[in-house]
């Protein structure tokens, strides 16, 4: 097997304790550079993964003839462009979600993707999860009847002002953050978009979201959820159909949140519980992203999933701000 040579942008916590983990556990990709100017926090990153080369500039780890592919779990607002550069630079691309701020900048990766002939695409970990596949196969086999409706949280509390997220310069912001999972998680299973945003309420502290409520219409079934950086630890979707209800319990962060379980209510009031212990969907994806890149082969979230995505961001904040 010939394996993915990996490079890292920048240090982040994020990429310290899932990422750069997963890439290094990882079957057919190794972890050989890193780009960060501060020592300390390479440390980290060499403590799991002895060999490897850090640069002091992400150019430098583009330039790196060495580096395959590269993930960037850059602050949001920079996504766009670095991705580009690696393209450019003739590496494949995975860039931490949200990739771009408004769909329509997702046609300039997709351009520069097609011209590189490089696999690039956005970090979204959870369809690599088996739940989702279990999930997606279940509502399609009509183990709940007919879709009516489906219900999506996810919310933590965070309120410390340095963190990027609570920065608008930086592309924080609730949606932008964890919007990307209650959206592309029902939009991944149903295999729909929705058709309207007829609804959104949305608080701002310092020009960042940070609550959400609105409403969707897809095709032949209605949608509603919650996003929130300022209430308690909670994330759930509900796919409710006319012959029984879909439950997952731990969607989004399996492993660290809960574990992993999908609890199936049908008609005559049985009950089904499946749970996944000990999954890694970060693991789950470099590989499948690994393995994509080194034959291109399909990929469960190419840059025009992600776009659809971002599309329904972008008609949520439109929604609110029509209503304000």
């Amino acid at each position: 097997m010939t394996h993915l040579r990996w490079g890292i942008l920048g240090a982040s916590n994020f990429a310290a304790e899932h990422m750069a983990p997963a890439i290094h556990a990882a079957k057919g990709a190794d972890f050989v550079a890193l780009g960060t100017s501060d020592p300390q926090k390479a440390a980290r990153f060499s403590a799991f993964a002895p060999g490897l080369t850090v640069h002091d500039t992400y150019d430098a780890v583009l330039d790196d003839p060495d580096v395959g592919a590269v993930y960037i779990p850059l602050p949001n607002h920079l996504h766009v462009e670095w991705s580009i550069k690696a393209l450019e630079a003739g590496k494949h691309v995975l860039c931490e979600k949200p990739m771009t701020m408004r769909a329509e900048e997702f046609d300039r990766l997709i351009a520069a993707r097609d011209i590189s002939g490089k696999l690039a695409a956005e970090a979204f970990m959870i369809v690599h999860h088996p739940q989702f596949r279990r999930a997606k196969e279940l509502v399609a086999s009509g183990a709940i009847g007919t879709l009516r409706h489906v219900d999506a949280v996810f919310s933590y509390f965070n309120t410390d002002t340095g963190n990027i997220r609570n920065q608008a310069q930086a592309g924080g912001g609730g949606l932008p953050d964890i919007g990307v999972y209650t959206f592309g998680s029902t939009r991944f299973v149903t295999g729909q978009e929705p058709d309207t945003v007829p609804f959104a309420r949305i608080d701002f502290e310092n020009d960042v979201d940070v609550f959400v409520q609105m409403a969707a219409e897809f095709p032949g079934f209605s949608y509603s959820a919650v996003i929130s950086m300022r209430m308690f630890n909670r994330q759930e979707v509900v796919f409710h159909g006319d012959q029984g209800v879909l439950r997952m319990t731990c969607p989004f962060n399996a492993g660290v949140y809960d574990q992993a379980e999908l609890s199936l209510e049908t008609a005559g009031q049985t009950r089904t519980v499946e749970r996944f212990p000990g999954v890694n969907h970060y693991v789950l994806q470099v590989e499948a992203f690994s393995e994509a890149a080194r034959t291109k082969g399909s990929y469960a979230c190419p840059l025009e999933f992600s776009k659809g995505t971002q599309r329904m961001i972008d008609m949520t904040f439109a929604a609110a701000k029509k209503g304000a």
